[in-house]
């Protein structure tokens, strides 16, 4: 064997040898950057040359690569990307020089005619290419070096494929790690939330999780509420944005997250003054309930989708635990107010003849059915100083507790008169005078009331306004209308005297006096009024009972008339004079 040969055997164990150990290293190395180094050194070494580097293929970017690592090439630095416009196939040769392909490949040095790219591949992923200049010595790579480095470039392959996918993984496990770690955050903060009652709690609570979690220093939540906008929140803010912003920033602000643009800084000079960087929609069942801006990370570090989710999902934990602050508090008014309803109930009624007393010679019977809690309908029964009786019956305009109010000073207003020595008319202007001057110029009230003189069975009446009560007489089916009177009180001061009328009651007669919540009832599907003459109707269908029986009979046929549901007080006073 000549010692060329020999020459030759001695150096293809050396490079089998070199082969199987880089194998080894590099495979059971998990570091991309481990891999990369010693592929470079180990090339430069190996075949003698000063300059090389790795350029790795950037997935989703067809032709675009990074210069991973490079030693002693000038024209580019590690870490800047280069276009290689080469198809498919070029990128399967062994190996290539760049003069061949000098129009598709940026130079990274200078006199590159004979420099070499070797392919990094894998059976299924293209990788990069490694660069390696010409030698030092000037001589040029033999068949054998080109097949060393093609070797240890499939080695390498594999191995920077195996780093790439462990790095993956590690940083799949780091994000994986940071949700469970952001999911158990906010597990704890709800429980947190839902033990506090307190905004302000909440709100701190909020404003430390940003800083603890996110690293946000500077923010405000714009919150609404059924009445209005309001800055609920904010931390870090030099100025705070006053309501025509914080209107304007909540409308033009979507559901999503929205980076900052120039125009809207120059719109809203508050973001501006305070770096806030991005807004975001907060939606609670498809409703915009809150906007929340925030400026960059204390840490330097830019948001990710992530940080952005962690956000809003924290946000929507303070909001929901924010609103559930203020259903307590409406539930606790609300409570309150039921509470002062129920009191103001049982005044009224107080205020009300309970029982209805027994009047001798009259069968009566009386009762109010307020639609609300309390309500503006009215009736009394009351003996005067003579010892003749005082009937009256009155609707104030409106409902709830204005109404029940002015019903009150009404009824204080009958009995302070009732001593005096007047007539009704001289007392009815009297009333109205002081109603007139001291309730406001939209309440007003329907009067209707009258004075039974026992031993003449004479009804004496003023109507101030009032539905006319309807009198039916023992022997007739007709009605006759008590109307006579004069203005409603409180519309106008008295400028005319109220008149006052004289009937006779005889044995048998019939009188019934009702508010409008009698005839106008209504009926839900047609919108039809019950109407004074389906009342008359009832009231001659049912003429011969008792006072309370034709009461009842008549609240009956007007609940059925209105499916039930009565929209308004209803009041009836029925007066029948014994047989």
């Amino acid at each position: 064997m000549s010692q060329s040969a020999s020459n030759d055997e001695l150096q293809t164990r050396f490079e089998l040898k070199t082969v199987l150990e880089t194998s080894r290293m590099l495979i059971e190395s998990r570091k991309s950057d481990f891999v990369l180094n010693n592929l470079l050194l180990i090339v430069m070494g190996k075949l003698l040359t000063t300059k090389a580097a790795i350029l790795l293929h950037n997935p989703g970017r067809r032709d675009n690569y990074t210069l991973q690592k490079a030693r002693g090439v000038t024209r580019f630095s590690e870490g800047d990307s280069l276009r290689f416009e080469l198809d498919p196939n070029q990128k399967k040769h062994p190996h290539f020089y760049y003069r061949d392909y000098s129009d598709s490949i940026p130079p990274l040095i200078d006199n590159m005619e004979n420099t070499l790219f070797f392919p990094l591949r894998t059976s299924n992923h293209h990788l990069g290419f490694l660069f390696i200049d010409k030698k030092a010595t000037g001589k040029p790579y033999t068949e054998h070096e080109l097949e060393f480095v093609e070797s240890l470039c499939i080695i390498s392959s594999v191995a920077i494929a195996n780093s790439q996918l462990f790095d993956e993984l590690k940083a799949t496990n780091r994000k994986l790690d940071r949700r469970i770690h952001e999911l158990n955050t906010l597990f704890d903060l709800s429980k947190e939330f839902n033990l506090l009652a307190d905004r302000n709690k909440i709100t701190q609570i909020f404003k430390f999780a940003l800083l603890g979690q996110l690293f946000v220093r500077t923010f405000f939540l714009i919150y609404k509420t059924p009445e209005k906008l309001s800055l609920l929140v904010s931390s870090g803010l030099t100025t705070s944005p006053n309501k025509i912003e914080i209107d304007s920033i909540f409308e033009e602000c979507p559901v999503d997250v929205l980076p900052i643009e120039e125009d809207c800084l120059e719109r809203h000079p508050t973001l501006k003054k305070n770096e806030i960087a991005h807004l975001i929609g907060i939606s609670i069942q498809n409703e915009k309930v809150a906007v929340i801006g925030v400026g960059e990370r204390v840490n330097g570090e830019p948001f990710t989708e992530t940080d952005f989710n962690f956000l809003k999902s924290l946000c929507n934990l303070a909001i929901v635990s924010i609103q559930k602050t203020f259903f307590i508090e409406d539930r606790i008014d609300k409570e309150r107010m039921e509470e002062e309803l129920s009191i103001a109930k049982s005044i009224q009624q107080g205020l009300l003849p309970n029982p209805v007393p027994k009047i001798p010679g009259i069968d009566l019977a009386a009762q109010t059915i307020s639609s609300h809690a309390v309500g503006g309908d009215y009736f009394d029964v009351a003996t005067a100083p003579d010892n003749n009786t005082i009937f009256a019956i009155a609707d104030v305009t409106g409902k709830g507790v204005p109404a029940a109010l002015l019903m009150a000073n009404l009824q204080s207003m009958l009995h302070v008169l009732l001593p005096v020595d007047i007539t009704l008319a001289e007392a009815t202007e009297r009333i109205n005078n002081i109603i007139f001057r001291n309730t406001p110029s939209d309440k007003f009230i329907t009067f209707f009331w009258g004075k039974y003189i026992h031993k003449q069975s004479i009804f004496r009446y003023v109507n101030a306004g009032h539905n006319p009560p309807l009198l039916l007489r023992k022997d007739t089916d007709l009605f006759e209308e008590l109307g006579d009177g004069g203005l409603l009180l409180g519309a106008l001061e008295s400028m005319t005297p109220y008149e006052q009328t004289d009937i006779n009651l005889n044995a048998g007669d019939l009188l019934v006096c009702y508010t409008d919540g009698v005839n106008e009832a209504m009926e839900s599907i047609r919108q039809e009024e019950y109407g004074e003459e389906r009342l008359m109707e009832c009231i001659r269908l049912n003429r011969e009972k008792t006072s309370r029986q034709i009461l009842e009979a008549i609240v009956k046929d007007v609940r059925n008339f209105a499916d039930g549901s009565l929209q308004d007080d209803l009041t009836l006073l029925i007066i029948k004079a014994d047989g």
